[in-house]
């Protein structure tokens, strides 16, 4: 595989011998029209004609595959048209797919002339593909019959202007590219999803008049309000890339009757190079169910399909027309070979109704034998009485849904629509449902997660069998709920944040035995290496998870007077910044970055905030502004049952200036230069601030405030950023400085907080008792509910002279509160988007 090099000097002339057939081909427009969009700089078709001469004559005359790593912007429009421009094939890949890359360059590496058919140009990974890489190859007559055959029926003209909605390594959106450049229309580039009011923007200033969007978009554009949107130049919607609901289809076409713009709804697929069939805008309302004629220069036909017994009229859809790929490519040699197929059997399928319009009905992969009985799962999708996806594994029927509540509605009702046995059903509940990056279902990731599950289930004793790479990822994918995960991403990569983290370290520390300190960055493959002996009788626990458990049981035994224990509140707030420097700091991009702050707030305060309003309604104890987190702002100067959850509000506003201090882009490079450097700037900063508060010793509520506390929550970023003996030292000693004197005289405090604080120092595991530590994780994992709820619990109980009571009922109702809280949270949750690709060179 040959990464391009970099590009020359504008000026540079192309070599004499240069064929730049295919680019003038594609470059329809005159001149001085405006061909791209980048941010703010419009480039024009003879910019744009000059840029990839310049850059086709510094790749030189060597033909070979070429890997353009694309993301939505100039420099990869240029690549890719360069390459074309020296009849160089390219394989498009997403720029942040490192496991696809790998998978590519295993395959096809050092693929030269000889092993590339003359008449090769393109390489795209099928939609759904995963595993060994599929290819498809495509030629330059593909390219250019697809372009022209979109441009005829969405009647493009140079007034046109499209905005990259999909990732142009995928067919669809680089058709849009290819299609809009062919008929000398302009492309706004933009890596921005259609949630993000830039996005809008962007479409407004420039007068965009198209959209391209997969079914995943639409729901998309239904969550940002689009309908309300004022777009006056927006001439069309485009649809493929899966099948819409027949009832959002119509709601869309009436919405657009509304505004002034037509829906295409279109039918296609890799194989042929993009679009097949498309439905006439002024039939979206009327016949959303079908997906119309076939394109301009292709044709439809249904081939009979042997053993099925499929209704009359009905058999497998097949596209023919010079958009058809030249085959797939499963190795090198694949790529010497030239057009092998005449026709394209969809493995849909179809009939033709009455009115000419073609419908697809059904999918030949989607049919599966269970029990002697042959099953659609997509036609059982969509009469399912709740939103479901099928898979078939092991002879089982695996439904996955995003409500725990659904789940017995999704059982119950495929049971009656198969007549399967009850143990034949089993049903999934996931946060979301996974999609591929071209916004499609991923069946593939859900027969993954059937498989993960089975295996987790058969090795619920962790202590049994070879700890393999395979067998880590199923444990990701199962307590993490993420189907997509592979062997190649670590805790962090997959979103797992503080809660999950007791689960998942105490769940590895069993398989593997002592974990490294940075192991939430290590890969399945990484850590399989690590293997330890595993000791029976004791367990290797996560010093934040231990600190948790006790500073959690402190608080409560001191509350209920059977200890005097305090201090415990001011380590967890140092064990909260801890986490947010572990799982949310090192996210990639600044945006992102700055949302997983942002959620990691609003998992504890959002929960929080409604327990408060609900408990201050039914108790008078909590004034509103309490669950606003303002009472040191509004409420009283003096202590009342508003304070109790000081420890909140200072979590809250310290996090949030994180964020926002994060977002800064000067402030987020030189944090991500200098981790260590930025997280004992926020200690310095912090612990100079109380100082000049309140001077040596707080007095009154001064140790609760947010400013003369928050310096805790940054010694805790300082402890998880410490890598070296030196610096580890530095904050050791900051931890003694900035508690010193901190409880006035009140030493036994001031020892079990600087205790506490410097034990996230320790960069191992510590090693309990295997009950101990059974007790100790759940705790830890609700220690948030024990908090917020033990001041309605404990004081009955303890008033009667029950203090161990008091402490047991606590816990047992928060505990009891957790396990609540996490069946709502997954009850309400609904899917979002993909995870967006960090699309980089």
């Amino acid at each position: 595989m040959t990464a391009l090099p970099a590009p020359g000097p504008l000026g540079t002339r192309p070599e004499p011998d240069l064929d730049l057939r295919l680019d003038l081909d594609l470059l329809g427009g005159d001149h001085g029209d405006v061909a791209l969009v980048d941010g703010e700089r419009l480039v024009t078709y003879g910019e744009l004609a000059g840029l990839v001469a310049a850059r086709a004559a510094a790749l030189g005359a060597t033909r070979r595959l070429l890997a353009v790593r694309a993301r939505n912007d100039l420099d990869s429009v240029v690549d890719l048209l360069a390459a074309w421009a020296r009849r160089l094939p390219v394989v498009l890949l997403g720029a942040d797919d490192a496991a696809r890359h790998r998978e590519v360059e295993e395959r096809f590496l050092g693929a030269g002339d000889e092993d590339l058919h003359p008449d090769l140009a393109l390489l795209l990974s099928t939609s759904g593909s995963t595993g060994s890489p599929k290819l498809v190859r495509l030629s330059r007559a593909n390219v250019l019959a697809n372009a022209d055959s979109i441009a005829s029926y969405l009647a493009l003209t140079t007034e046109d202007r499209a905005i990259t909605s999909l990732p142009i390594h995928y067919c669809y959106g680089l058709s849009v590219l290819t299609s809009h450049l062919r008929a000398g229309a302009a492309v706004v580039l933009t890596g921005l999803s259609v949630t993000d009011e830039c996005f809008w923007r962007l479409a407004r200033r420039h007068r965009v008049t198209s959209l391209a969007g997969v079914p995943h978009t639409f729901d998309l554009l239904d969550a940002s309000g689009f309908a309300e949107r004022d777009l006056p130049d927006l001439r069309y919607l485009t649809q493929a890339g899966g099948r819409l609901a027949p009832a959002t289809v119509r709601r869309f076409a009436d919405l657009g009757r509304r505004r002034g713009w037509d829906l295409f709804v279109m039918y296609g697929a890799t194989e042929a190079t993009a679009r097949m069939a498309y439905l006439p805008p002024h039939l979206a309302a009327s016949r959303p169910d079908a997906i119309g004629l076939p394109v301009p220069g292709g044709d439809l036909r249904l081939a009979p399909v042997e053993g099925q017994d499929l209704p009359d009229g009905v058999g497998e859809l097949v596209y023919s027309g010079p958009n058809v790929m030249m085959g797939y490519a499963l190795e090198r040699g694949d790529l010497a070979r030239g057009g092998e197929l005449d026709e394209l059997r969809t493995g849909d399928l179809g009939r033709q109704s009455d009115d000419g319009l073609w419908e697809v009905v059904g999918r030949l992969d989607r049919h599966v034998k269970l029990f002697g009985l042959r099953l659609d799962l997509g036609r059982l999708e969509e009469v399912c009485t709740v939103p479901v996806r099928l898979v078939e594994h092991d002879g089982r029927l695996h439904a996955f849904v995003d409500r725990p509540r659904s789940a017995a509605a999704a059982r119950a009702s495929l049971r009656a629509a198969t007549g399967l046995p009850h143990g034949a059903v089993v049903v999934h509940t996931l946060a979301a449902v996974p999609l591929t990056s071209s916004g499609k279902v991923d069946h593939a990731a859900l027969r993954r997660h059937a498989a993960s599950t089975a295996r987790e289930a058969s090795a619920h004793d962790e202590g049994a069998g070879p700890v393999t790479a395979e067998r880590l990822r199923d444990l990701y994918a199962v307590v993490l709920g993420r189907p997509d995960a592979t062997t190649g991403d670590s805790f962090v990569d997959l979103g797992g944040d503080s809660l999950a983290f007791v689960e998942t370290s105490t769940r590895l520390a069993g398989l593997l035995g002592d974990l490294p300190a940075h192991w939430p960055h290590l890969t399945p493959v990484e850590l399989a290496r690590r293997t330890r002996p595993v000791r029976m009788w004791t367990t290797l626990l996560e010093v934040p998870t231990v600190l948790r458990a006790a500073a959690i049981l402190a608080i409560v035994a001191s509350h209920t007077d059977l200890v005097d224990l305090m201090g415990g509140a001011h380590v967890l707030l140092a064990v909260a910044g801890y986490n947010v420097a572990r799982f949310a700091l090192p996210v990639e991009g600044r945006r992102r970055r700055t949302r997983a702050i942002l959620a990691t707030v609003a998992a504890f305060a959002v929960p929080a905030s409604v327990w408060i309003l609900v408990a201050g309604a039914v108790t008078g104890d909590y004034r509103p502004t309490t669950a606003l987190y303002l009472n040191q702002l509004l409420g009283p100067d003096r202590w009342t049952d508003d304070w109790e959850f000081w420890f909140l509000e200072v979590l809250v506003w310290s996090l949030l200036a994180l964020a926002a201090l994060l977002a800064v882009p000067a402030v987020d490079r030189w944090q991500r230069a200098h981790r260590f450097a930025a997280a004992m700037a926020a200690v310095v900063g912090t612990v100079a601030l109380r100082f000049v508060l309140v001077g040596w010793s707080t007095a009154s509520l001064q140790e609760y405030a947010v400013a003369t506390a928050a310096f805790c929550v940054a010694l805790g970023w300082a402890a998880a950023e410490a890598r070296t003996p030196a610096q580890r030292a530095v904050v050791a000693a900051a931890v003694v400085v900035a508690l010193a004197g901190y409880f006035g005289e009140d030493t036994t405090r001031q020892v079990v907080a600087v205790l506490g604080v410097a034990a996230l120092l320790l960069r191992r595991p510590v090693r309990v008792p295997t009950p101990v530590a059974r007790l100790l994780v759940p705790v830890a994992q609700a220690s948030l509910w024990i908090y917020l709820t033990h001041w309605q619990v404990y004081p009955p109980l303890e008033d009667a002279g029950h203090p161990w009571a008091a402490l047991v009922a606590s816990l047992a109702v928060g505990l009891a509160a957790a396990r609540a809280h996490r069946v709502l949270l997954a009850t309400t949750r609904r899917p979002g988007p993909p995870r967006a690709a960090t699309l980089r060179r």
